[in-house]
């Protein structure tokens, strides 16, 4: 009978009652038999490098890595958290129920997905834990909303801006700010920085976090000199989401903390870092090979390249496989000119290549939001995202930004031609993770074709791109793309990472 599948919540009521009047003790037995090694939840890694695997989270794995939280950053039973991310991810899990067990706060949710931004501003969350994606989005629409207001606005808000960023960079050398530039970012606060917080909800915010990926130091300046005590986090799902963070008072653009308590790390002589604790995972699920490398010789291997400063601030470069040469032997990280790129409220994705090549190049996602509104500004007609992304308007928008990145590279890591993608990176294509990571080696075997065009010196290729809809149609469109070039800049003074 097909109806016996589907219950009333109130007969559904009804059988638990029963059920716990014939077996009193039933749900106290059962607590009495967990141990602290049972497996809590499985929760999926990122598959950056190859198809997701199911982690084992033991509970003690949840409540070590919650206690040793809050020794750093405590959090109080009348604080708001607002949980708007999957749950599948572990940096949820890693709040909502680490830190929710162990500190006790008041968890809400989003009514709807599309309305989570403007019941962040209503909720005004004391504690607030988002990956990169979600702060770029926030800082692309400041920009948007900035530039499209008064003249006089825009005055005010880019000198303002700029004693934001003065206070910033010394609270982050960790030096005292002359008394004039105290006065001044009292009054900026007064004037710009503080209703700018009230109105993204940001305003009873004592901390935030951000993890999953990398944050750009670009963006993660900006919310500094806007007052907002944004911290990296660093972890993966096997060590149930967090190893490092960074201390109030020791914040920097350019590392990710130091490991919390109880995390012990070292760095290979490959340059991996290596982590251990007991917020370290059991292992994979049905995937005892994966498991005996992840946890070779009792710690647990990131696969990230990193090295630890004189005070023990971690220092993330990339994943150990996605660090890079170039043809001439020159070491870099595409991640990070990615980052950069993508400060750029222009930009919503970029992916660089070059390992062993004699340039670098690169493909770029516009970012539809905010070139579109540019689109609109001129008078630019367009119909949909792939028409959008190859006018030649747009295309010179995007060299100008490119080429602003490359001053401040080194020649050899400048990103020398482009392409303008058709469409959007997606993790329902496999593209990205579910956290919003670039899946780098699929990335180039889907599109082999056109990372090699790049390379030959063409102007333009036609490339079959397939669109899959969210009813599962797919179409099918042949489409032209062109190929963006760009002169090598003067070395800036000094070099670069």
């Amino acid at each position: 009978d097909q109806d016996s599948w589907f219950l009333s919540f109130k007969a559904a009521m009804e059988l638990g009652a029963a059920h716990r009047r014939e077996h009193p003790d039933a749900f106290e037995a059962r607590l009495e038999k967990g141990r602290p090694e049972d497996v809590a939840h499985f929760s999926l890694t990122s598959g950056t490098t190859g198809k997701p695997k199911a982690a084992m989270i033991m509970h003690k794995n949840l409540i070590h890595m919650g206690v040793a939280l809050q020794e750093i950053d405590p959090v109080q039973p009348t604080d708001d958290y607002l949980s708007f991310l999957p749950l599948a991810w572990i940096g949820e899990q890693m709040m909502t129920v680490g830190m929710g067990l162990t500190g006790g706060f008041a968890v809400n949710f989003p009514e709807e997905v599309e309305t989570a931004m403007s019941d962040l501003k209503e909720i005004g969350p004391h504690v607030m834990f988002s990956p990169p994606r979600v702060w770029e989005g926030i800082q692309s629409r400041i920009w948007v909303d900035i530039s499209e207001s008064y003249r006089f606005n825009r005055w005010v808000y880019e000198r303002l801006l700029k004693i934001g960023y003065r206070a910033a960079d010394y609270r982050m050398r960790g030096r005292p700010m002359p008394l004039g530039l105290r006065l001044a970012y009292a009054f900026a606060h007064a004037v710009l920085f503080r209703p700018l917080k009230d109105r993204l909800g940001f305003l009873r915010l004592r901390r935030a976090y951000t993890g999953g990926a990398a944050l750009g130091p670009d963006v993660f300046r900006f919310f500094h000199a806007i007052g907002v005590n944004l911290k990296q986090i660093y972890g993966q799902t096997e060590i149930t989401g967090i190893a490092y963070v960074h201390r109030d008072g020791d914040v920097r653009y350019d590392t990710v903390g130091k490991p919390i308590p109880g995390t012990e790390v070292k760095i290979s002589e490959e340059g991996e870092i290596l982590s251990r604790s007991d917020a370290v995972c059991l292992g994979y699920y049905k995937r005892p090979d994966a498991t005996a490398e992840l946890l070779e010789g009792g710690w647990l291997h990131s696969g990230d390249a990193g090295y630890l400063t004189e005070d023990g601030h971690l220092v993330v470069i990339d994943r150990l496989s996605d660090v890079m040469h170039t043809a001439s032997g020159e070491m870099f990280s595409p991640q990070f000119i990615e980052n950069k790129l993508k400060f750029s409220p222009y930009i919503k994705e970029a992916v660089v290549f070059g390992n062993q090549r004699p340039y670098l190049t690169a493909f770029i996602n516009v970012d539809p939001q905010t070139v579109g509104k540019w689109a609109e500004d001129r008078g630019l007609a367009y119909t949909t995202y792939m028409d959008l992304s190859q006018k030649p308007e747009v295309a010179k928008l995007i060299q100008g930004e490119v080429a602003r990145v490359n001053e401040e590279l080194k020649e050899p890591l400048q990103i020398r031609r482009f392409v303008l993608l058709y469409k959007l990176l997606d993790a329902d294509d496999d593209e990205l993770t579910r956290t919003g990571k670039v899946r780098r080696k699929f990335v180039h075997e889907k599109y082999a074709d056109l990372v090699e065009a790049m390379y030959e010196g063409k102007e333009k290729t036609r490339v079959r791109a397939v669109f899959k809809y969210q009813d599962g149609s797919v179409q099918e469109v042949e489409t032209e793309v062109r190929i963006h070039d760009l002169k090598p800049v003067p070395e800036p003074v000094g070099g670069t990472r």
